[in-house]
């Protein structure tokens, strides 16, 4: 079995056997590597407090000969302490775990898709906003190449009069052209800044009902492009 070196985020682990986890990761060099973490739900593990989803860690690995590969060392990079010292935190985090384990492929390099992630754990940790996760879900659409228009309508061009969306196409549209759901006028801002490269701005607005309005779509449209309904939103109070 050929020896490994790579850094990951663990998106999630499940019990195997009596003392063993498999841990799912994001890597920087080979995509989302599933592995046997041997031991580490023993009190005197080596390293299982580090290999709890969020842990952003740097790896030793023996290439398993199945799907699964071996960890022989972890160790910590960042452990986002202040994501796990906040539910609420804790939660818009696993969202996005989720998402990542979702989209990305196995033994596929992405690093883009690894640093998109790395970023967004980090703006989880210092920025209390509920946009956080999803602006991250909008940003990922466009890093797989289904993101929103939002600078006019997806019909005709248009930059004004914007008022409603259309998923299927994937944009917003104008008066003349309505879709199926209608956007207020501060929601579209909002996702303008968003997309537009003023993602700070939008972080330091305050919570209003465009705020969770622009929440909603973004979990709708991160629904419909991995077709399935994500386990972690049901976690996070919209209310």
């Amino acid at each position: 079995m050929a020896l490994y070196r790579d850094s990951g985020v663990v998106l999630r682990t499940y019990k195997l056997g009596e003392a063993d986890r498999i841990v799912v990761f994001m890597t920087r060099g080979r995509g989302k590597v599933r592995a046997v973490a041997k031991g580490v739900r023993k009190t005197k593990s080596r390293f299982g407090g580090r290999l709890e989803p969020t842990s952003h860690v740097n790896l030793q690995l023996y290439e398993g000969r199945g799907e699964l590969d071996i960890v022989t060392q972890a160790e910590s990079v960042e452990s986002f302490r202040g994501i796990r010292a906040s539910l609420t935190k804790m939660e818009r985090a696993v969202a996005m775990l989720e998402v990542i384990d979702q989209v990305a492929q196995e033994g596929e390099e992405n690093p883009q898709l690894y640093e998109m992630l790395i970023g967004g754990l980090r703006t989880v940790e210092h920025r209390d906003s509920p946009l956080v996760t999803p602006a991250f879900f909008l940003k990922l659409l466009g890093h797989e190449g289904v993101g929103l228009y939002v600078e006019g309508c997806v019909q005709c061009g248009r930059d004004n009069s914007l008022g409603s969306i259309d998923l299927d196409d994937g944009g917003l549209r104008c008066a003349d052209h309505p879709g199926p759901l209608a956007v207020s006028a501060n929601a579209v801002t909002l996702l303008q800044q968003v997309l537009g490269g003023h993602l700070a701005w939008a972080l330091d607005q305050p919570v209003t009902a465009e705020v969770w309005e622009v929440d909603h779509l973004a979990h709708v449209a991160m629904e419909r492009h991995v077709d399935r309904r994500l386990r972690a939103l049901r976690l996070i109070d919209r209310a």
